[in-house]
């Protein structure tokens, strides 16, 4: 097969959640204000830490980052799933595909380096408080984020680049609300197998292997706080609570999704919905908006947006 005939098939065909027209509606209904909740839920976060100089930390600088990439990632697959809900031809261009599936990767990849990094801040804070500063500082923080950003790069362009020469030559009816590799692949008019095994290791293993480090680095934190005073054990268990939470939500789905054969079950979609639409919502939640200190900041900045707009209404 020549690897030009991929262009016997322009665009895709993206079945979605359901070809019942009141499920899609109400589809519709409940996505949009999850999204929207995802939205205002995670860019509250980001204006809250970028406002307050008590939340210029490091911890709170990964966790703005970690905001912003949600809302980031929600949006690569939401606003097209929306409109395709009341759409009677839901459509996507080949190239809008591959431009889908980059920015999904690319941002989904920084993510997963980002959680790790913020293992490792957690780790430093419980393990070496006196150094801690010393260790995490502005410069090595921002080299940290760069190299996720850099690692996430990485990890989409090797998706796009071992997709983008397939030969899609017939089938285009892809069985999913968004493009992914797994979907994608099955569509291809050639033997996907040795590719296959090259996504499962690109993907699947490598998040298996961070999930297990991940679990390994928490695990020997939570050992730690044995030795410290209560006050200073229930802080930090709240904190690796959260992050144990957040690893879970975000890794497991993921590992179930791309840690194995490219085959449909019954359970894929309702999976790719808890990592592409829930997870970034309830991330702010599980996160900062029960951290007090973030309570007491957002409290601080919607006093100071009241005040500003007080005057106008006199």
């Amino acid at each position: 097969m020549n690897p030009g005939n991929h262009s016997q098939v322009t665009e895709f065909v993206l079945l979605g959640l359901s070809q019942v027209r009141e499920l899609r509606f109400l589809f519709f209904i409940v996505f949009s204000v999850v999204y929207l909740l995802t939205v205002t839920g995670n860019l509250l976060i980001v204006a809250i830490v970028t406002s307050d100089p008590g939340l210029h930390t490091t911890m709170y600088f990964l966790l703005g980052n970690l905001s912003f990439l949600d809302f980031c990632y929600a949006s690569v697959t939401a606003p097209k799933m929306l409109a395709d809900l009341l759409s009677v031809n839901p459509i996507i261009s080949f190239g809008g595909c591959l431009t889908q599936l980059f920015f999904f990767h690319f941002i989904g990849g920084i993510k997963i380096f980002l959680l790790t990094v913020m293992a490792y801040d957690r780790y430093v804070a419980i393990s070496q408080p006196l150094c801690y500063m010393l260790i995490m500082n502005r410069a090595v923080c921002g080299l940290l984020m760069a190299a996720s950003w850099v690692g996430g790069f990485i990890h989409s362009i090797v998706q796009v680049g071992l997709t983008i020469h397939l030969p899609f030559c017939g089938p285009d009816k892809l069985d999913n609300f968004y493009c992914d590799v797994p979907q994608l692949i099955k569509l291809a008019c050639t033997d996907t197998f040795v590719l296959e095994l090259l996504m499962v290791s690109n993907n699947g293993l490598v998040t298996l292997m961070c999930f297990l480090v991940l679990l390994g680095s928490y695990t020997a934190l939570l050992i730690m706080l044995r030795s410290h005073s209560w006050e200073g054990r229930k802080k930090a268990l709240s904190t690796c609570a959260s992050h144990i939470a957040v690893v879970t939500l975000i890794f497991v789905p993921c590992i179930y999704i791309y840690a194995r054969p490219f085959r449909t079950f019954p359970m894929d979609k309702a999976v790719s919905v808890l990592y592409t639409m829930v997870t970034p919502m309830l991330n702010p939640a599980i996160y900062t908006l029960r951290n007090k200190e973030v309570i007491l900041a957002m409290k601080k900045l919607l006093k100071r947006q009241k005040n500003l707009l007080g005057p106008q209404d006199l």
